[in-house]
């Protein structure tokens, strides 16, 4: 396990580039977080992992109050899009070792759907891992 600092993040990119779904999950075209985020409900793919320990208890994280989707509420251990150009493995790593520092583990994609707020519509890929240990999570 990497036990490298997570640094604290206070914004996110409004201009980070994300590729435009349709409903097949097929890219269509390439638009900034910011107009994912206009509410245009314009589809683009996030990547969630589950992570349960030896007793089937579910792992959860707290959003900050920063963000501009689902702020202050529970949420899956990780997640977050996939970027224009990129793999949803490599964002799936890419996002787990940002958010919780971890960059050895084997994910299993369970399933994927579509989650729509008044301001954004994703393509969700979930994955799940039990990682009993890894994270000393209380079995």
């Amino acid at each position: 396990m990497n036990n490298k600092k997570i640094e604290s993040i206070t914004a996110d990119n409004p201009l980070e580039m994300l590729p435009e779904l349709d409903e097949s999950g097929n890219t269509i075209g390439i638009m900034t977080r910011a107009e994912a985020h206009d509410g245009s409900q314009r589809l683009h793919p996030v990547v969630h992992l589950h992570i349960f320990n030896s007793h089937g208890e579910l792992y959860l994280q707290h959003r900050p109050l920063w963000k501009s989707i689902q702020p202050d509420k529970w949420d899956t251990a990780t997640g977050g899009h996939i970027e224009a150009g990129e793999e949803l493995y490599d964002a799936l790593y890419r996002e787990v070792e940002e958010e919780l520092g971890i960059t050895d583990f084997t994910p299993t994609l369970i399933t994927k759907y579509i989650f729509s707020t008044t301001v954004d519509r994703n393509m969700c890929m979930c994955s799940l891992r039990n990682m009993m240990g890894i994270l000393n999570l209380a079995d």
